[in-house]
C-alpha cells in the first residue's frame, strides 16, 4: 500500500475515532478551609532552579496523526537517591534528555543529569520512570520506558543502577538493563516493581501500548487478534530469578494479545488475602483488566464479575482507600468534559450501534467518563464517580490520592490537558473537506497539524468531604495555571509534614506546588518509612493501618501510581487535629507484622521488617446463611434489536425490550 494511502486510511480512521476532551465548570462553588490563602504556592524556575520543559518539537515524521501518542506527555519520579534525607527529582522527556535534580534543601535543587549519567539516549521517545531498589542493595535505581515510532533498538528500555555517591554526594548510574533482562523492546508506557510471588525480592510488571491503530473489530477478528498472545506491543510480567529477570506473562495467565493499549497500571492487594493484584487501564474499546494474584504464580481476570462497568479510554489509575473503610478502592481516568460547550464541541462515542457490537465482541460495558469504584469487601465494587463528583475533568493523566490538608481524609489531583483538540468537531469537518479528492502526502498531514485548535486547560484538585463526596477545590487550594500536564508525584520536598506537588507539562517549565499545610492548618500529621529485609529494601507492598479512637486509615506501599511516575516511597498520614494515634500496624509483605501503641504524631517513625515478630493472620470470610438455588421455572425473553435512539435520540433509556 503507497504511503499517502496508510495515511488516508489512518486519517479516516482517527475522524472516527470516539476520542473527547473536556472542561472546567465555571459556576462550581469551591470550598476550602484555608482561611481565604491558598494551600499551594506555585514556584518559579528561577527560586527551585529546576527548568526541565518537556519540548516537543512537532514536523513531517513527528506530530499526533503520525505517532496517536505524541502528547501522552512524560513522567516523574522522586525518591532519595543520595540517602542525605531530602527527596529527589527525575524528568523524562519525549523528545528532550531527561534531567536529575539533587534536592538541595529549602526547596532548592541542582541539575545533576550529565554527571550522574542518566539523561538516556538521545531522540524519542521516554515515557514513564520508576525509582525502585532493584538489585536490593539498600540505594535507589531508575528504570526508563521508551516508545514511539522508532525502530526496535531505540526502544530497549534502560535500567540505570545506582553505584553510589561521589565525593560531592552526587550518585552515579550505569545501565545495566541488558544485565538484568529488563532491555524491553516493547511500547512501553511505565513499569511497577512489586513481588508478586512473595518471594522477598522486586518482580516486574511492563505495562505496553500498540502503536497500531485499533482496527475495527467483530467476534472474528476479536477472538483472532486475542490468540496472537507474547505479541510486541502487549503487557510483560517479568520473574526476577536471583537477579535475572524472566518473562513469565503466559505463564501467569496475563494476556498479550495485539489489542493492547495500556496507558495505567496499579498495583494493590485488592482483596485481602496477602497477594498483590493488578489493575490495568486500556485505551479505546479495549476493555481493563482486574488481575486476581491465585497466589501459585498465576492470575485470573475478574474485571467483569467484580465491576458493573469501566471507563472507556481509561488512562491514568489509582487504587486507593478512599473511605477509611481499610479497603482499598479503584479510580480511572477518562475524557468527558465538564461544560456542556466542550461536551458538544468535541467528539464523543455516543452511538448506539458501536457501544452494542463492543458487547458482541465480547468486550464489557464502557461509557467515557472517569469511575470511582468503591470496594464492598466482597469481591464486588459499586460505582460512584458521578455521586462523588469525579466524573468529569477533561483529558485527565495522573490521578493521586493523598491527603493534602492533613485533615485524615485522602483527597484527589488530577493532572489534565491535550495539547490539541483534534477531536474537535470544526476540525473533523474541515479535516473531511481537505481529503476529497487528495492523495495525502507527508506536507499535507503536517498541515493538517497545524490547524487543529490548541487550548491549555487547568489541572483540577478535589478536597475529600469524608462521605464518599469530593469538593472541588482548585482555585482555593492554588491550583490556577493553565497548562497541559502529564506525570505527577506527591512528595514532602521541604520535610515540613505535608505533601508538594511535582507536575511534569507539556512545552512549558514543569510545576513545582509548595504545600502550606503546615503554616495555615493546626493539622498533624505522620510519616512512615520502610526498611524492608531481604532484597525488598522498601518494604514495596507492606500495608500501614493507623487507628485514631473510632478512626483508622490505611495506605499500602507502592510507589508507582498515576501515569507515568512513581511517587515518594515516605507513606504520609493526616490526623487531623489528633496529635498522636493510638496504635499503627504493618503487615509486611511475606506476612510479617508488627503494632505500635501510643504513636506520637508530627514526626518521621522509621519501621525495620527485621523488628518484626509476629505472623499476620487473615480473617475467614464468615460463610453465608443463605445458599443460592436454582429456580425451578425457566423464563426466556426474546431479544429485541430495536434502536428506539434512531427516532427518539433524546430519549435517557432505550423503551423497547
Amino acid at each position: 500500500m503507497n504511503t499517502y494511502i496508510k495515511l488516508s486510511c489512518r486519517l479516516l480512521f482517527i475522524g472516527g475515532l470516539a476520542l473527547a476532551g473536556c472542561g472546567r465548570r465555571s459556576g462550581d462553588k469551591e470550598a476550602g478551609d484555608t482561611g481565604g490563602n491558598p494551600l499551594f504556592t506555585l514556584l518559579s524556575p528561577e527560586q527551585t532552579h529546576v527548568d526541565f520543559s518537556n519540548t516537543l518539537t512537532e514536523g513531517l515524521n513527528t506530530n499526533v496523526l503520525m505517532y496517536e501518542y505524541f502528547y501522552n506527555g512524560g513522567g516523574v519520579a522522586t525518591g532519595d537517591l543520595n540517602g542525605d534525607g531530602l527527596p529527589d527529582l527525575y524528568f523524562t522527556g519525549n523528545m528532550t534528555d531527561n534531567k536529575l535534580y539533587l534536592n538541595k534543601g529549602h526547596m532548592q535543587f541542582e541539575e545533576v543529569t550529565a554527571i550522574a549519567g542518566v539523561a538516556g539516549r538521545p531522540g524519542p521517545w521516554k515515557t514513564g520512570v520508576t525509582m525502585a531498589d532493584v538489585n536490593g542493595d539498600g540505594k535507589l535505581d531508575i528504570y526508563l520506558c521508551y516508545s514511539g515510532n522508532v525502530k526496535a533498538e531505540k526502544r530497549q528500555n534502560q535500567l540505570f543502577i545506582n553505584q553510589g555517591n561521589d565525593k560531592d554526594g552526587v550518585p552515579h548510574f550505569i545501565d545495566q538493563a541488558q544485565q538484568y533482562g529488563l532491555a524491553d523492546e516493547g511500547y512501553s508506557t511505565q513499569a511497577v516493581f512489586f513481588d508478586y510471588d512473595r518471594d522477598g525480592d522486586l518482580d516486574m510488571f511492563l505495562l505496553n501500548h500498540s502503536p497500531i491503530q485499533l482496527p475495527v473489530l467483530d467476534e472474528v477478528n476479536t477472538a483472532e487478534a486475542l490468540k496472537r498472545q507474547n505479541s510486541p506491543n502487549g503487557v510483560r510480567l517479568y520473574r526476577n530469578d536471583n537477579g535475572v529477570f524472566k518473562n513469565v506473562t503466559a505463564e501467569a495467565g496475563i494476556s498479550s494479545s495485539d489489542l493492547t493499549y495500556g496507558l495505567g497500571a496499579a498495583i494493590d492487594d485488592v482483596n485481602g488475602d496477602g497477594w498483590p493484584d493488578i489493575y490495568i487501564s486500556n485505551d479505546y474499546t479495549i476493555p481493563d483488566f482486574l488481575y486476581i494474584n491465585n497466589g501459585d504464580g498465576t492470575f485470573t481476570n475478574k474485571l467483569q464479575s467484580s465491576l458493573g462497568h469501566t471507563s472507556q479510554f481509561s488512562m491514568g489509575n489509582n487504587i486507593s482507600d478512599i473511605n477509611n473503610d481499610g479497603l482499598p478502592d479503584i479510580f480511572t481516568l477518562d475524557m468527558l468534559p465538564e461544560d456542556n460547550h466542550r461536551q458538544k464541541l468535541l467528539f464523543a462515542p455516543d452511538n448506539y450501534e458501536k457501544f452494542n457490537l463492543t458487547l458482541n465482541t465480547g468486550f464489557y460495558y464502557q461509557y467515557m467518563r472517569n469511575m470511582l469504584q468503591i470496594n464492598n469487601g466482597n469481591g464486588t465494587y459499586s460505582e460512584i464517580g458521578q455521586l462523588s463528583g469525579l466524573s468529569n475533568t477533561d483529558w485527565s493523566w495522573a490521578p493521586l490520592f493523598a491527603d493534602y490538608d492533613n485533615d485524615g481524609w485522602k483527597d484527589l489531583f488530577v493532572t489534565n490537558g491535550y495539547t490539541r483538540d483534534f477531536t474537535n468537531m470544526d476540525f473533523v469537518k474541515y479535516m473531511g473537506d481537505y481529503m476529497k479528492d487528495r492523495r495525502l502526502m507527508r506536507k499535507d498531514i503536517y498541515d493538517l497539524v497545524q490547524k487543529m485548535p490548541s487550548s491549555q486547560v487547568k489541572s483540577y484538585l478535589f478536597k475529600n468531604n469524608g462521605n464518599l463526596t469530593f469538593t472541588n477545590t482548585s482555585t482555593a487550594w492554588g491550583i490556577t495555571q493553565s497548562s497541559n500536564s502529564n506525570g505527577a508525584a506527591y512528595v514532602d520536598l521541604d520535610n515540613d509534614g505535608d505533601l508538594d506537588l511535582v507536575v511534569n507539562n507539556i512545552n512549558q517549565p514543569a510545576f513545582i506546588y509548595q504545600n502550606e499545610a503546615s503554616k495555615q492548618l493546626d493539622n498533624h500529621y505522620l510519616q512512615v518509612k520502610l526498611n524492608g529485609a531481604a532484597k525488598n529494601t522498601q518494604g514495596v507492598g507492606a500495608k500501614v493501618i493507623i487507628y485514631v479512637k473510632d478512626k483508622k486509615q490505611y495506605l499500602e506501599q507502592m510507589p508507582s501510581r498515576g501515569f507515568q511516575s512513581s511517587v515518594s516511597p515516605v507513606l504520609h498520614f493526616g490526623l487531623g487535629k489528633d496529635s498522636k494515634i493510638d496504635s499503627l500496624r504493618v503487615i509486611w509483605q511475606q506476612g510479617k507484622e508488627q503494632v505500635l501503641k501510643n504513636v506520637k504524631g508530627d514526626q518521621q517513625l522509621t519501621l525495620n521488617e527485621k523488628d518484626a515478630k509476629g505472623n499476620f493472620q487473615i480473617a475467614k470470610i464468615p460463610q453465608s446463611l443463605f445458599t443460592e438455588v436454582k429456580s425451578p421455572v425457566v423464563n426466556t425473553q426474546e431479544k429485541n434489536n430495536l434502536n428506539d435512539f434512531k427516532r427518539q435520540p433524546l430519549l435517557v433509556n432505550p423503551l423497547s425490550f
